[in-house]
């Protein structure tokens, strides 16, 4: 008893001598925490994002979402297409066309601090003579005149080891197998982004909750997280993708135009995501809003099948062909074929199938109008529909070489016309990705 007396004597001597002291220092570190705590984060903050994406991807192939951040090309191409000076401020083409010269702007720096030359621009082309009069100009020589050039070298170009001219910079590079498994970005205030890529959709999400990520990008089945009170899922309409059947044209069957209409009017067009129309985005300044749109309409299917004889009609059998992504799509689909009378079977294939009727897929559209690799009848390789027209043909040569914009645009108005009435393939639907993130 007499230890705690004297203990708390001893106490309130020192409270009683300090007790100033003690207030002020209390104050402060109230002052401080709330410094801290609201005022501070504006001042030095630093975050952290870790991000899971699905996909197999090389360095030169990652996507134009992450590549565009690192690095910047000559030019850049904006919401609807236009071509718009990027690290070069200005170029022409003296011989409509086939020569493009590029000149670059001053004052523009690589991340390691030395200054962009013409010298420092890498661009690799098989077929592509490459000059460099000065350090301020790039000439490339085409074997034959292209004028969608110019949307080629938006590209982001980089020096060795992804070192770009952007905000953000490759930090660490993990790769195996010749894939990138990690990307680790920093940024000038050391804000970081790490990016994991993950084989399949189901893969990634298990990362998210394992808590190897906390956001996942490019997700087109939020299941289960859209009941997870703890997780935001933020929907968006992905215009630069189209779902669509692709028809080999080549088929016994489905060399029939008649047939492939048909099978376009018998979809019910109630998918999740905006209705497509066409082979060209509908963002980009060459659309054509007034294509023929297919919609539902069993009459007409009536009407285009009565063509063909009875024993044609009962020996019709369509095998479609998916992705394991898009197979409850292919069945609904095939739902829908089959009570319109058409014979119909769904299969699920990894990859471009070598074979096939009908093939669903998601195709993306590319950054200028220019479809030559994909319709063309001499392009063997990239025309998965086997489609041979002499008129799309024609359009597509023309509106590779023409400068023009108002004259390119009149020529893939009528390429989406003719393409889109002769069906080679029936164009869907924008899909729907989600951004899934914790809150």
């Amino acid at each position: 008893m007499l230890s705690l007396r004297y203990f708390i004597r001893l106490l309130n001597a020192f409270l009683a001598r300090f007790k100033a002291v003690l207030l002020i220092g209390i104050f402060l570190g109230a002052l401080l925490f709330l410094v801290l705590r609201f005022i501070g984060p504006h001042l030095w903050s630093t975050s952290v994002e870790k991000m899971g994406l699905t996909g197999r991807y090389h360095t030169d192939n990652l996507p134009n979402f992450i590549l565009e951040s690192v690095g910047d090309g000559l030019t850049k191409v904006n919401e609807t297409g236009i071509v718009e000076p990027n690290l070069a401020k200005s170029w022409e083409t003296p011989d409509k066309g086939k020569t493009w010269v590029f000149h670059l702007e001053d004052n523009i720096f690589w991340q390691d601090g030395k200054e962009v030359t013409s010298e420092t621009i890498n661009y690799q082309f098989s077929d592509v003579t490459i000059e460099r009069p000065d350090s301020k100009t790039i000439i490339f020589k085409l074997q034959d005149p292209f004028s969608p050039f110019p949307v080629v070298v938006s590209r982001p170009v980089f020096k060795k080891g992804l070192l770009g001219t952007g905000e953000w910079e490759v930090t660490k590079a993990t790769i195996a197998g010749g894939f990138v498994q990690k990307l680790v970005l920093v940024n000038e205030e050391k804000d970081k982004k790490i990016y994991k890529f993950y084989p399949t959709e189901e893969r990634a999400k298990t990362a998210y909750k394992l808590g190897e990520v906390n956001t996942l990008v490019n997700i087109f089945n939020p299941t289960p997280f859209d009941t997870w009170k703890t997780t935001e899922i933020i929907p968006e309409v992905d215009q630069g993708n189209v779902v669509a059947i692709f028809f080999n044209t080549q088929d016994a069957f489905l060399s029939e135009k008649s047939l492939r209409q048909a099978l376009a009017y018998a979809i019910k067009k109630d998918f999740e995501g905006k209705r497509a129309l066409s082979p060209i985005s509908p963002n980009s300044w060459a659309y054509n809003p007034q294509v023929k749109s297919y919609s539902y309409d069993i009459d007409r299917v009536e009407e285009l099948l009565e063509d063909f004889p009875e024993e044609v009609r009962e020996s019709l059998n369509i095998k479609l062909v998916t992705t394991p992504t898009l197979l409850p799509i292919a069945e609904k689909i095939t739902q829908d074929w089959q009570k319109a009378g058409i014979k119909t079977t769904a299969q699920v294939y990894s990859g471009i199938p070598t074979d096939y009727q009908a093939f669903l897929a998601v195709f993306n559209y590319p950054t200028d109008p220019d479809q030559y690799s994909i319709w063309h009848s001499t392009q063997e390789s990239t025309n998965i529909s086997h489609y041979q027209n002499p008129r799309i043909d024609k359009l597509l040569e023309d509106g590779r070489v023409e400068l023009n914009l108002e004259e390119r645009k009149k020529i893939y108005l009528d390429f989406q016309r003719f393409l889109v009435e002769d069906s080679p393939a029936a164009f869907l639907y924008h899909p729907i990705s989600y951004k899934i993130t914790r809150k």
